[in-house]
């Protein structure tokens, strides 16, 4: 019983985390998961529950969409996504987390004291190629855009929303690719059903605090959740 209400508590401060910020399931699921279930459990049922949040949220929020960068990075995630399987199957992953933690970590560190970044055209496709690699390498396909985001101070309605129809994209990919390379269980998809009257508390409340949240708050966090990834990748890895 502990451990049902462990998991539901998970889902639901991941699923208001992602409703209000356009980002954070993967980030704050991922690692919570990954002490009830296998690797390859966690990461799918992250992937079918951010599908379900993205799906639910799209057609509130398809007004603040900017399709033009949208499609820049679903064609850079379609080039990086084979790289992520290469690497989730042939290199170590432990190793490739460190390096990711340490280049989140000092990112994060670049943004807090105000470094700025030009949006343009190939930047777009490789932020795009950079969350297709990490998302079916390590799960995580947020924080490159949220990194690029910050950096290039797009609104935060923009930002969700422009996030959100990203991952409707991202996130189906790699399930699919996930359940082709790495197979797939009762157990996952019995534990996200569960889970979905979770997510839609989650998406009730997360939309109450996205009217809350001011530009400046909304950047706060934004760098503890990129803190945070740095920092749990670092550690998860120097332990594994």
């Amino acid at each position: 019983m502990e451990t049902v209400l462990f998991f539901l508590c998970i889902i639901l401060v991941a699923s208001v985390l992602q409703t209000s910020t356009g980002f954070g399931f993967s980030i704050m699921a991922t690692p919570f998961l990954l002490l009830l279930f296998l690797p390859q459990e966690a990461i799918q049922i992250n992937i079918i529950l951010s599908v379900l949040i993205s799906v639910s949220l799209i057609w509130k929020i398809s007004t603040d969409i900017d399709f033009i960068l949208l499609k820049r990075f679903i064609m850079g995630s379609i080039v990086g996504v084979p790289f992520g399987i290469l690497i989730f199957i042939s290199i170590n992953i432990s190793a490739f987390k460190i390096g990711v933690s340490i280049m989140f970590l000092m990112l994060t560190f670049l943004l807090i004291c105000n470094f700025r970044v030009k949006p343009t055209r190939i930047r777009d496709f490789i932020v795009g190629g950079l969350s297709g690699i990490l998302t079916t390498s390590i799960g995580m396909p947020g924080p490159p855009l949220l990194i690029y985001f910050t950096g290039t101070d797009t609104e935060k309605e923009k930002l969700r929303a422009t996030t959100l129809a990203f991952y409707l994209f991202i996130y189906f990919i790699s399930l699919i690719t996930q359940i082709i390379f790495t197979g797939t269980n009762k157990l996952i998809w019995e534990s996200s059903l569960y889970a979905i009257p979770i997510v839609f508390l989650g998406l009730f409340i997360g939309q109450i605090i996205f009217k809350w949240l001011n530009e400046r708050i909304f950047k706060i966090f934004t760098y503890i959740l990129l803190s945070f990834t740095g920092i749990y990748l670092l550690i998860e890895s120097l332990n594994s």
